[in-house]
């Protein structure tokens, strides 16, 4: 087979399958591993597919649905984990924040150290991260659990965020474009981070290297309602600077997690 052919059947399996590993794959086409993830890093530099940690992932975009959580927590591990060490440092004691229902976030809430804070979250997996935390006050939204995402959204979940505010909030997107800001995949993921936008006076936003120059179906806001952006190495340097040309703050987070 040749290898062209082979890299449009890989793309044809992940899609079919919405995910699958590098060691099936190297069975199905019968060439080693290292081949496989040769022909995974080529795919995705063209936008056909997402590396995750182990496999690939569908982006098909006929496939507007969220990605269940266990499937994204295996996307950009090392990416997501040095993006969350770095919002880390930006929380002292004292805080007010927000954490959305991203892997980033709950990322980031494993790494909090248990300090005097207060946390505003619509993520289950967050506040189960944090509840063994005795100096961390956890306040959960509460609302219309979405199943994928482990995550409370709806006009109940929107609402508790109206009755508090924080001093900065820490939320990840699928889509990120100077022209058209950030979006989401899902309508009501959209809307409950809008709320949360409108309910801090600091905006992080975090976003793999993946994410920069997307756009997904449902706009959460524009980019003048970010105020800093927190990325990885790997993000586009010429997207980097055209993020900073808009006067955007944007933190590059350095590579101390391997996979």
């Amino acid at each position: 087979m040749l290898i062209a052919e082979r890299q449009q059947n890989i793309v044809r399996v992940v899609n079919e399958r919405k995910s699958v590993r590098v060691s099936e794959l190297s069975e199905i086409f019968s060439v080693t591993e290292e081949t496989i993830r040769r022909d995974l890093e080529k795919l995705e530099k063209e936008k056909k597919l997402l590396r995750s940690h182990g496999g690939a992932i569908s982006m098909n975009p006929s496939d507007s649905l969220e990605i269940p959580y266990k499937e994204r927590e295996i996307i950009n591990v090392a990416e997501k984990q040095n993006i969350a060490l770095e919002a880390v440092k930006l929380v002292k004691e004292g805080d007010n924040i927000i954490l959305d229902a991203s892997t980033t976030a709950w990322y980031m809430a494993k790494s909090l150290p248990d300090i005097p804070i207060t946390v505003l979250t619509n993520s289950i997996k967050v506040a189960m991260e944090l509840g063994d935390k005795k100096q961390i006050t956890v306040i959960s939204t509460g609302g219309a659990l979405l199943g994928k995402s482990l995550s409370f959204v709806g006009p109940l979940a929107e609402a508790s965020l109206s009755n508090y505010y924080v001093n900065k909030a820490f939320i990840s997107c699928k889509g990120l474009q100077i022209e058209r800001g950030i979006s989401e995949s899902d309508e009501q993921q959209a809307k409950i981070k809008k709320k949360m936008i409108e309910s801090t006076s600091q905006v992080y936003i975090m976003v793999d290297y993946s994410k920069i120059g997307k756009q997904a179906f449902s706009l959460i806001t524009g980019i003048e309602d970010v105020d800093y952006i927190i990325t990885d190495t790997k993000a586009d340097k010429v997207s980097v600077q055209n993020l900073k040309e808009k006067q955007l703050n944007v933190i590059i987070a350095q590579d101390s997690i391997n996979t």
